[in-house]
């Protein structure tokens, strides 16, 4: 119970972050003469997206159609080499039929010309805290009047953003149940760190989970892990990226377990997947592996996936699907527990 009290509170917190809006000072001058002053909230999948006073939502520009941009803010801009860059940008002036050029000025001194068709993203940031979160909060519900089965999910996003590391937290919640039948509940908290390094898409990471499942009788699962990665492919439209280390796992079992408790060393292979679509959808995608070092022949397993559609401003639709899989679970304990879900969605940041 105090586990479940825990991770609600994380989610709560997520919940109730609120990201104060800076001036709409940034200048967008397109190829066809027009010209937009707003807030620059960020760009990636070959969109920019600006926030305009007189518009409710952010509106969503194609970058190939864009011929100036000026902006006083700080953005943390990356390009498909693997380069981040962070300081004001501006497009210097070119030939109509050039492609832009955009300059990232870190200081007075310091400051760096990217070509625009090599700009993976450009995310907002600034020296306050809150300015530099970005996240979504997912909630959805099932019912089904036959046996009476319903199912609530709840799940929340928060990315923190610096020029050449991120931190991130992830929570979810399902609780399932049904007609004679005792509930089901499954509470998930992933935090993770990644921090590139000088040569070109590599990085190196760390993460912990805590998972609480009762299809598995697990209490409390602990996985302490990290190791070194790179970017498979990092484009405008798709990031895909593998990291390899070792992990550290330990579980407490419920009460009717033949053992109470569980510490296993093992590897880790981390994948992670995300893809966008010109406007619309999203998608993302985890998996680990943990192959058991000090129990031979072990493996552990879990992934989560979700896909988002845009349908109005910051508000979206979700479909996701999590599992959670060991090979060689104690006694007569289940070895996986998964399922999909589905809901809407809320962003706030640079989501």
């Amino acid at each position: 119970m105090r586990i479940r009290i825990f991770m609600f509170a994380v989610a709560l917190l997520f919940s109730t972050v609120s990201v104060r809006a800076r001036e709409h000072s940034d200048t967008i001058w397109m190829t066809n003469g027009d010209r937009f002053t707003g807030e620059i909230k960020g760009s990636g999948a070959g969109i920019l997206y600006v926030d305009l006073d007189y518009v409710d939502g952010t509106i969503s520009i194609q970058w190939s159609k864009v011929a100036r941009v000026e902006s006083r803010q700080r953005f943390i801009v990356k390009t498909q080499e693997g380069g981040v860059y962070g300081g004001t940008i501006r497009s210097l002036e070119s030939s109509v039929r050039a492609p832009m050029q955009l300059e990232v000025r870190q200081s007075p001194d310091n400051k760096v010309i990217l070509p625009a068709i090599r700009i993976v993203k450009v995310d907002q940031t600034s020296e306050s805290f809150w300015r530099r979160l970005s996240g979504a909060i997912n909630f959805g519900t099932t019912y089904s009047k036959g046996n009476q089965s319903i199912q609530y999910n709840l799940s929340s996003e928060a990315e923190y953003l610096r020029d050449r590391w991120k931190a991130e937290a992830n929570y979810s919640s399902i609780l399932s149940s049904s007609t004679g039948v005792e509930a089901s509940t499954r509470n998930d908290v992933s935090l993770g760190a990644l921090h590139l390094l000088p040569r070109s898409n590599y990085f190196y990471t760390g993460l912990a989970t805590f998972l609480q499942s009762s299809e598995q009788g697990i209490k409390l699962q602990t996985n302490l892990g990290a190791g070194l990665g790179r970017y498979l492919k990092n484009t405008s439209n798709v990031s895909i990226s593998v990291a390899a280390g070792m992990a550290w796992q330990s579980t407490q079992y419920n009460q009717s377990a033949p053992v109470n408790s569980q510490n296993v060393a093992a590897a880790m292979i981390a994948t992670e997947l995300k893809a966008n679509a010109f406007k619309k959808t999203n998608l993302i995608l985890n998996a680990n592996v943990f192959p058991a070092v000090s129990d031979t022949g072990r493996v552990f397993f879990n992934t989560n996936a979700t896909y988002y559609v845009k349908i109005i401003g910051n508000l979206s639709w979700n479909a996701s699907f999590y599992g959670n899989w060991d090979n060689k679970p104690p006694g007569k304990f289940s070895g996986s527990d998964y399922g999909s879900s589905s809901g809407v969605t809320w962003t706030f940041g640079n989501r």
